[in-house]
């Protein structure tokens, strides 16, 4: 199977996913017959992402095995799909062919004009604001995205996916579980590389492999390892003046929730916050004009920006503290999303629930070390224990172990194993003036847990 017209009734296993439910609204949008079970879905219960799924068109099941039927032509799973799942079997007994969401992304790209968003941080929030520039342009284009965009949720859908008229399709190429070398796009951008989940000497072999696969290709400069890869610095963006590219950020300034920077003479102003959301919007802005949109378009287009679900989401203010819920979980996101904070107000309390003992475990020096660097004497990081998923993992390290090491540095920093008893604990911390910032990633119940702690401040 190498085309999406090979198949027209297809079945996704885990369709609640982020990254599932995306592709599987986007093939109900362009007519597909589609259906899905999940785990999360149980009878009689009501489920939010079911719903807006069966709203889009798409069949929900039980995960037992009766959604797959002799009428299902295709199969698809995610990585974390094992063997013994009901449909599973109940597709090998069928013959129906079983294929990786990310082969299936790679087919939907091959059908449209498609930019694939790389890197590892920043790839959803660019690809909403690419995705807002192009919609303002009149280019009607279309988006699988690995998070929701506020502008789509407001339309009561779940926002990770739209299907517009026009040539281009903007999706983001995911290097950790290393699908990205299966993108053949037309345009490839690489927003940076850092130590996430896996060494620097394979992400460089997987964006090398990313670069060779794209028709035309875009680098941040101011990333010392992207930069390495640059095609053409004309191409490229850059928001260090001692690296300039063909698109260049400057004069930068974050009051409250607002950041302004120019950009070839222009004048940006956004309602977001931090150095690195400028980076994500420069990403946008030299795509965007590099395939026909004026900078003036761009401008106008990101000053409506309404951002990405739990990207630095504003939850609110209560007592002087605004609660912000944030996906972020490597080192770098930890970091940038507090010095992103610190322009809001003196004191930044950052709680922090790190994903999976093995990525735990890898990054240890670099959460210690980023994280240290960037907090001030008044600020504080407190964290939970490590979220487990399940499967098997050494649970040989704990929050505890990095909570020790950043004390160490003499930093403000606090240990509160369930994260139930957090905002009783950190009560008596939190001024009249100050950011309560949420940070973790892959845990469903993460959105909840934030509106949680906002309503029982």
């Amino acid at each position: 199977m190498d085309t999406i017209s090979e198949f027209s009734n297809v079945f996704f296993i885990g369709v609640a996913g982020t990254g599932m439910s995306a592709v599987a609204q986007y093939l109900a949008g362009i007519g597909k017959e589609v259906s899905g079970s999940d785990r999360y879905f149980m009878p009689d219960t009501f489920n939010d992402t079911k719903d807006k799924l069966e709203q889009a068109g798409i069949k929900c099941f039980v995960q037992n095995g009766e959604g797959i039927t002799t009428a299902t032509q295709v199969v698809v799973v995610s990585t974390a799909i094992e063997d013994t799942v009901p449909e599973v079997i109940k597709a090998k007994e069928l013959n129906i062919p079983i294929i990786k969401r990310s082969a299936l992304l790679a087919m939907i790209a091959k059908s449209k004009k498609t930019i694939a968003v790389a890197g590892t941080s920043g790839k959803s929030t660019t690809s909403g604001m690419l995705f807002d520039i192009l919609e303002k342009a009149g280019m009607h284009p279309s988006i699988i995205s690995g998070a929701g965009l506020t502008s789509i949720i407001k339309e009561g859908k779940i926002g990770n996916a739209k299907v517009g008229k026009g040539a281009w399709l903007v999706i983001e190429a995911d290097e950790s579980d290393g699908s990205v070398v299966e993108y053949k796009p037309e345009i490839g951008l690489l927003l940076n590389i850092d130590k996430d989940h896996q060494e620097i000497d394979e992400l460089m072999r997987l964006f090398t492999i990313f670069k060779n696969n794209s028709k035309h290709f875009i680098v941040n400069q101011s990333n010392a390892l992207a930069m390495q890869l640059s095609v053409n610095i004309d191409f490229d963006f850059s928001v260090d003046e001692n690296n300039p590219a063909g698109y260049n950020a400057h004069d930068f300034t974050q009051s409250g929730f607002n950041i302004q920077f120019l950009v070839k003479g222009i004048l940006f102003s956004i309602n977001t916050v931090g150095k690195h959301n400028m980076e994500n919007a420069l990403a946008a802005i030299a795509v965007a004009n590099q395939i026909g949109v004026d900078i003036e378009v761009c401008a106008e287009a990101l000053k409506n920006y309404e951002g990405i679900y739990r990207r630095h989401q504003v939850l609110g203010q209560k007592h002087g503290v605004w609660v912000i819920d944030d996906y972020a979980h490597n080192p770098a996101k930890c970091a940038a999303s507090i010095a992103a904070c610190q322009a809001v107000a003196p004191k930044v309390v950052a709680w922090f629930q790190p994903h999976g003992y093995g990525p735990t475990r890898f990054l240890r020096n670099d959460f210690v070390k980023e994280i240290a660097a960037v907090l001030r004497p008044e600020d504080e990081i407190w964290m939970s224990e490590i979220f487990y998923a399940g499967g098997t993992a050494v649970k040989d390290i704990s929050s505890a172990d990095l909570i020790y090491d950043i004390n160490a540095l003499g930093k403000n920093a606090y240990f509160i194993s369930d994260r139930a008893d957090f905002l009783e604990a950190v009560k008596e911390h939190l001024t009249e003036d100050c950011v309560l910032l949420l940070m973790g990633a892959r845990d469903p119940s993460l959105e909840d847990f934030g509106k949680t702690v906002f309503n029982d401040l």
